[in-house]
């Protein structure tokens, strides 16, 4: 079973998907082989280098007050909590460009250890969600990328070139054109859409269910 989880590092949403995701792989090992592969998603493209303060973003951008804004985050640090990862709001105050950590991903992608893309991307959550970094700081994606076990001057490398950035664009306009408006969107088999920050037993459930439809054909 193949699964493409189409997000952005910097959407709450997709970490709580994720860590959603992986609590049913979990259940799932032994049962269902699954290859897990990201795609890049911006939700904000245009964002300055220097980022946006994230109530003013999220007031400009949806019409929220800060009152809405406060709840939300206290709903999403809620939900990570119950799923057994940390959101420090209290550190997070800034939203920033995230076309350099897509790019970072795309190449970690291509290694021979799959699994070093799913440790990075994990490690991408951390930083910015728990530790409060700047995604779009090369020394930050770099100590991610030492943090998931990729090698750090290959990462260094990619970050000083314009590496892969043509695939990235690729790729996200791909799932554009694929009607993706939102994120998390997690896709199996290319077929098969799971859209938002699912609690595990839908994964668990939708991913069980499409294994027998499979098993059935």
């Amino acid at each position: 079973m193949k699964i493409d989880f189409v997000s952005d590092v910097s959407c709450p949403w997709c970490a709580i998907g994720l860590q959603s995701l992986q609590t049913a792989l979990a259940e799932l090992d032994g049962e269902i082989g699954v290859e897990l592969h990201f795609q890049p998603f911006e939700l904000n493209p245009e964002m300055v280098p220097e980022g946006e303060s994230i109530d003013e973003h999220l007031s400009a951008k949806y019409g929220t007050t800060a009152e809405q804004n406060a709840q939300n985050r206290e709903a999403i640090r809620a939900r990570g909590e119950a799923l057994g990862f940390e959101f420090r709001m209290d550190k997070r105050s800034r939203i920033y460009n995230t076309f350099d950590a897509h790019r970072l991903l795309h190449w970690a992608g291509l290694q021979p250890d799959a699994a070093l893309q799913h440790e990075l991307k994990r490690a991408l959550f951390t930083a910015y969600f728990t530790d409060g970094l700047d995604p779009s700081d090369p020394e930050v994606l770099v100590h991610a990328a030492s943090e998931a076990g990729l090698d750090p001057e290959g990462a260094r490398e990619v970050l000083a070139s314009n590496a892969y950035a043509q695939e990235v664009r690729e790729a996200e306009q791909f799932y554009q054109s694929q009607g993706i408006r939102a994120v998390p969107s997690v896709i199996v088999n290319q077929r098969h859409l799971l859209q938002g920050g699912q609690p595990p037993e839908v994964y668990l459930r939708a991913l069980r269910q499409i294994a027998a439809e499979h098993d059935a054909t």
